[in-house]
């Protein structure tokens, strides 16, 4: 059970940004923890409260070798869960199923292997999430100084 969880949360967090058009990626000149310290900086500045930080990275290299892997996916990765209490009831009451976009979600990562360190979220669909998006492009934009 646990195994095919660890499974369902890997597909998940690790094939999204790999679909074209799924995820919305900028590239960090800072590292790991100068970048993390400006994602959640710019998400309270913003007037948010994060809700959860997911430690991804940590998760899946602890439970590495109970899944039957050899395979270190990233060196670090943490994704930053919180809401907008004015905008979620704005696209909710656009369409209620919105409900399902929400919390609102921006990963930091950084590949095994790779100095590179990727900020993002997931693209939302046509419509009033599109409002959804242009907000956390924006959050991502300020912490990054794009």
């Amino acid at each position: 059970m646990l195994r095919h969880l660890i499974a369902a949360v890997t597909a998940t967090f690790v094939a999204t940004p790999l679909l074209a058009g799924e995820a919305i990626t900028y590239t960090s000149a800072d590292d790991f923890d100068d970048t993390v310290f400006s994602v959640e900086s710019a998400i309270l500045d913003a007037g948010l409260v994060i809700d959860f930080t997911s430690h991804t990275g940590d998760m899946l290299e602890r439970t590495r070798g109970a899944t039957g892997s050899d395979t270190m996916l990233f060196k670090h990765a943490d994704i930053f869960n919180f809401c907008s209490a004015s905008l979620s009831r704005k696209v909710m009451e656009a369409d209620i199923m919105n409900v399902v976009h929400c919390p609102y979600r921006i990963f930091v990562m950084q590949k095994a292997g790779a100095e590179d360190v990727i900020v993002g979220f997931k693209s939302m669909p046509d419509g009033a999430m599109k409002e959804v998006e242009a907000f956390l492009d924006q959050i991502v934009k300020d912490a990054l100084g794009l």
